[in-house]
């Protein structure tokens, strides 16, 4: 039985860590499967993910072959089988979209030409731009059930305990192809949708005031939601993302309820989120957005992250840390985090050497992810393959399945061919880092300081605007300017610079109090909904202690003046200053913020009070765009500028708010990220990454206690180490170690080293075997093994027992 549980997955009670590998049966020969999966098995994963393409099993209506009838390859039944026979979990992703490079994301050509009237309408009733179609459309739902039964012929026998099949996604990524192309579904069938909805949300009375015009005439409403004027484009842009919010929850509910029919059950349901691009994560947020009421709809579900990132550097690692604390926030007590699309391999995926990643990249972000409570990771993706043509000529250029040509995953770790490319080795030895403890990771959560980061979902509800909308584009463009780029590069980053180890949390739908949130770090725009404001101002007057980034807002969300938060701080706005190609906008910390240098910036917003106190001021004006208020039994500290990641300053900011960091190191460069996790038992890892090409030293210290027996540590460039403090094993404790455990055995360990001379520190009654590795020495009840090998030269060591 598998379930869902204390941000857990349990496989027949027992907590579980999945790593899996993304294998396409359908691009590979089938005499290459065994090869690629002993290719998987090599780099530690323990389970294989694969899309199930509608488009190739059913080119033909009514002709499905998932039994290989038409092309060996096509054999599902048989490749579950063989993961199963390699003892191998397996999740299974059919669709009916999968994206995956596939031509029509993977739906079948004849489903276009049977439904033309789902094909959505855009934006003054031009045509969709991307392939998608409208989910919830009768006819197309037909045909999806009919998929589905036939997927369901193949799965449901071979459902865990029976089988090895443990995960089952609902489509890919919903509705990302409407938000890149900014192309609503429009058609007349969804209209009729929203207008029943509008109704259902608002009464008579508040529907005339908001749309001035008659919602019963479809003519007349398809026009005006089509081609919306200005005097009601704010609130058809909220309106029309909290209904497809309610109709992707709608879409997902029917896809699990037709798996459910036909024999899927006590499997979780994914339900996967988009949104990364450009090797960032600024827009990922929207994906958790548009997909809020799908996975938090009721039991049973999973949402999974798409992690598209490059390497992970100092200028992206927070991007990461930001996303998994977002999902995090707006899950269910329940759900763990999960990562379906975990982008692994050298980036090089256009096959023209544009990518060249680290091989750091993958370790990085795996380390991150586990350390955050990840507790499922699909390497995406993990094999390359081949498109073979169809049978039937397609006349659009070169008659594949996918528009990548005749190779596919020119970038995977495991290239179309079966090479193992240059970043294989790197993200194997990550991945067997966190097996060989997979039954301890898999039970551990971070450990989190005083301090919580605020998440908005509806800052990212941005996904559709119309194009005429000036009053659209001067909120948005507010909003995006704050609620990302901004405070991350800022107030996130130095956040984890500094040490904090910090979650997430929805103060939009969720409660918001001192007890569990005793410093919030709040990235703000003009724009802010009234409730939210009351919500803040409810929290500072009962001691709650702010950190707000951005602006102060001035109004909610539809444009509506709304000062209830600018109010209870005691300030209001006087205006804004921006630099110019001739003007250097410059401020000056006063008060307990100096002395600073004076900061060069590019936005200042201008506050007035009588009774904060002043921390930034404009040179050359003295007008104010940073205050430290007092509000109830709380504080506010309001920095209205865009100010740079001075460590130094956040340092006395965070201090004056009472945040405390009790994980800290004494390495004077920064670029180091650091978390801990633990389990009920006190058993822990210390999660270190070295952002820089340089080697550092450090101490590490646990509220003010070094770590390690004091121990300088070297973490080298480029590394990272997950190194375990009081961790019980059958042969006895690991005290604590400088070195990472690779596997463990009955009567051995294996260790990777990390240091010039690693240092093992055992509590055992089990005699430790001499070597001519290491030595013994027996110290305050402890056995302390000292390596004898230098990590940069061989950095394996197996400590054997008696």
């Amino acid at each position: 039985m598998i379930e869902i549980k204390n941000k857990q997955i349990l496989i027949d009670g027992k907590p579980q860590l999945i790593m899996c590998g993304e294998i396409h049966y359908f691009r590979l020969d089938r005499e290459g499967w065994q090869d690629r999966i002993d290719k998987l098995k090599l780099s530690g994963c323990n389970a294989v993910a694969t899309y199930v393409p509608w488009v190739i099993h059913e080119p033909v209506e009514g002709q499905i072959d998932l039994a290989g009838e038409t092309r060996p390859e096509l054999d599902l039944r048989a490749f579950i089988d063989l993961c199963r026979e390699n003892d191998l979990y397996f999740f299974v992703r059919p669709g009916p979209f999968i994206m995956a490079e596939m031509k029509n994301e993977g739906l079948p050509y004849w489903v276009y030409e049977k439904h033309p009237e789902i094909i959505p309408t855009g934006w003054d009733k031009q045509p969709a731009t991307t392939k998608t179609v409208d989910y919830l459309h009768p006819g197309f739902l037909a045909d999806v059930k009919s998929w589905y039964e036939a997927v369901m012929e193949i799965v449901a026998p071979r459902l865990y305990p029976d089988g090895n099949i443990i995960a089952f996604q609902l489509d890919n990524e919903i509705g990302m192809l409407s938000w890149v192309s900014n192309c609503p579904d429009l058609t007349d069938f969804v209209l009729d949708d929203f207008s029943v909805w509008l109704s259902g949300t608002y009464d008579v009375e508040a529907l005339r005031q908001r749309y001035p015009f008659d919602l019963s005439d479809k003519h007349v409403r398809n026009q005006a939601v089509r081609s919306p004027h200005e005097t009601y484009s704010l609130s058809l842009m909220k309106d029309l993302g909290y209904f497809m919010r309610n109709r992707f929850a709608k879409y997902i509910a029917v896809l699990r309820e037709y798996a459910e029919e036909f024999g899927a059950k006590d499997i979780p349901f994914v339900v996967n989120i988009h949104g990364t691009g450009g090797g960032r994560g600024f827009t990922f947020p929207i994906g958790i957005s548009q997909l809020y009421e799908s996975y938090t709809q009721g039991p049973g579900y999973l949402s999974g992250s798409d992690i598209y990132f490059g390497d992970l550097t100092i200028e992206t690692f927070q991007d990461l840390y930001l996303i998994n604390g977002f999902m995090d926030a707006v899950h269910l007590p329940d759900q763990p985090l999960t990562s379906v699309e975990f982008n692994c391999g050298d980036g090089n995926f256009g096959n023209n050497l544009s990518g060249r990643y680290d091989p750091s990249a993958a370790d990085f972000k795996t380390r991150m992810c586990i350390a955050q409570g990840n507790r499922l990771l699909n390497y995406y993706l993990f094999a390359g393959g081949r498109n073979y043509r169809f049978d039937t000529s397609l006349d659009d250029g070169n008659d594949r399945i996918a528009f990548t040509g005749e190779h596919h995953g020119f970038a995977a770790p495991v290239g179309p061919e079966g090479k193992l490319n240059y970043t294989f080795p790197r993200m194997a030895r990550s991945i067997k880092t966190m097996m060989a403890v997979s039954d301890k990771l898999a039970a551990m959560d971070e450990e989190r300081d005083n301090i919580s980061f605020a998440f908005i979902p509806d800052y990212y509800m941005t996904e559709y605007r119309y194009p005429q909308s000036e009053k659209m584009r001067t909120v948005l463009s507010n909003i995006e300017a704050n609620r990302g780029s901004g405070s991350w590069e800022s107030m996130g980053r130095a956040m984890l610079l500094m040490g904090y180890r910090f979650g997430a949390v929805d103060i939009q739908n969720k409660p918001l109090s001192v007890e569990e949130t005793a410093v919030l770090a709040l990235p703000s725009a003009k724009y802010m909904a009234a409730s939210i404001q009351r919500k803040l101002v409810g929290y500072l007057e009962t001691g709650g202690r702010v950190l707000l980034f951005g602006e102060v807002p001035q109004f909610d969300m539809e444009g509506n003046p709304c000062t209830f938060l600018a109010d209870a701080l005691g300030v209001s706005v006087a205006g804004e200053k921006r630099d110019s190609s001739d003007y250097y906008l410059s401020l000056n910390p006063v008060n307990w913020a100096a002395p600073r240098p004076e900061t060069r910036t590019h936005f200042a917003q201008i506050l007035e009070s009588d009774n904060a106190t002043p921390l930034l001021k404009v040179y050359g004006t003295d007008e104010v765009c940073a205050v430290d208020a007092v509000v109830g039994k709380g504080r506010a500290v309001v920095i209205a500028a865009a100010y740079p990641c001075d460590l130094a300053f956040y340092t006395s900011v965070f201090e004056q708010l009472g945040a405390r960091a009790k994980l800290t190191h004494d390495c004077e460069e920064h670029g180091i990220f650091s978390t801990s996790t633990a389990n009920a038992e006190g058993e822990r890892f210390i999660h270190l990454l070295n952002l820089d090409g340089f080697d550092k030293t450090l101490k590490v210290y646990s509220e003010g206690v070094a770590l390690f027996g004091g121990r300088e540590l070297l973490l080298q460039s480029k590394e990272g180490a997950m190194l375990p403090v009081g961790v019980k094993l059958d042969v006895g404790e690991i005290v604590y170690s400088t070195a990472e455990i690779m596997r463990v055995e009955d009567d051995e360990i294996e260790f990777h080293l990390t240091q010039v001379q690693d240092v093992i520190a055992f509590r055992s009654d089990e005699e430790i075997a001499e070597s001519s590795d290491y030595e013994v020495e027996y110290a305050d009840g402890l056995a302390l093994v000292h390596s004898k090998k230098h990590s940069k030269v061989d950095s394996q060591l197996v400590v054997k027992f008696n």
